[in-house]
């Protein structure tokens, strides 16, 4: 007797599951993504700060109030909203694609498909991650200096009017090489990890699901760290007089140079503690969506 054919999951709800599987997750981690991108601008100017993650948090909270933590939260959805359904769409309907007789490709095929969905997600989503980084950086700023957008349409309907539209698309080089970067870390390492999770006789599950995904979490920490802390900086700077902005290699020189190489993974445990629990989520709504969608659809 044939094994019955389980039944593909449409394009479109590849792209919707992706990007709410992505917010949902934001909606969980934002706090940390806030502690990340202000220990990532601490250094900045001649006024160098040495906090730890757990000092920064205090200070948030003890100085801007508890709510703080959660400035940014809807660019860090349109990111989502943008940035995640792009990427994860694609990579998942690249992977189907791929997948002969239920035999994935090998890791190196995986890592290349999830560099192109990642380039393609990170361009679609740079205006946002700029207002999501502007956001959250606003509160370390003199009062005078600060932009205080109120929400992300207000941060974007601001940035094209005060900046220019091209500010929109500012480091784009930079977040689409830190999405290669990203993508094909956490993507194909988490494939890798369940498919070798499974072969080790783990039990598809949650359980499965969040051992992968804490696994593709901290490779992709470690490998991404450098290019995220560059594009982080080029993002929040600000011209007004149509100054061309530092390129990736100029930001990360200086950074090598008047911090010390270790810079570039300042805010290692924000940065994890974020992509490790964003990941986690991610993949287990996706996962969970996904199944959702098999088990309703079924005959």
């Amino acid at each position: 007797m044939s094994e019955k054919k389980e039944k593909p999951i449409p394009n479109g709800f590849k792209f919707l599951f992706g990007g709410s599987a992505g917010m949902m997750g934001t909606c969980v981690v934002q706090p940390l993504d806030l502690l990340k991108n202000r220990m990532q601008m601490s250094a900045v100017g001649s006024r160098a700060e040495r906090k730890t993650s757990f000092e920064v948090l205090t200070g948030v909270i003890k100085n801007e109030g508890f709510l703080t933590l959660y400035n940014g939260l809807s660019a860090g959805l349109l990111r989502q909203a943008t940035y995640t359904t792009t990427r994860l769409g694609i990579y998942t309907y690249l992977l189907e694609l791929t997948t002969v007789d239920n035999k994935a490709p090998n890791f190196a095929f995986k890592a290349t498909m999830g560099m192109f969905a990642g380039i393609c997600g990170a361009f679609v989503g740079t205006p946002a991650e700029v207002a999501l980084i502007r956001m959250t950086s606003d509160g370390r700023l003199p009062p005078e200096q600060r932009r205080n957008y109120n929400n992300v349409i207000d941060a974007l309907i601001r940035i094209m009017r005060e900046e220019g539209i091209r500010t929109w698309f500012k480091g784009a080089v930079p977040t689409m090489g830190r999405a290669m970067v990203v993508n094909a870390a956490q993507l194909a390492t988490y494939s890798q990890s369940k498919q070798q999770l499974l072969a080790m006789k783990f039990q598809d599950g949650i359980f499965l699901h969040f051992m992968a995904s804490m696994i593709s979490g901290l490779m992709t920490t470690i490998a991404s760290m450098p290019v995220d802390i560059v594009k982080t900086r080029i993002q929040n700077s600000k011209t007004t007089d149509g100054s061309k902005p530092p390129g990736l290699v100029q930001v990360m020189g200086l950074i090598i140079k008047d911090e010390g190489i270790f810079a570039l993974w300042k805010g290692f445990l924000p940065y994890y503690f974020r992509l490790g629990p964003h990941t986690v989520l991610t993949f287990v709504f996706l996962e969970q969506l996904n199944s959702a969608y098999r088990r309703l659809s079924a005959d």
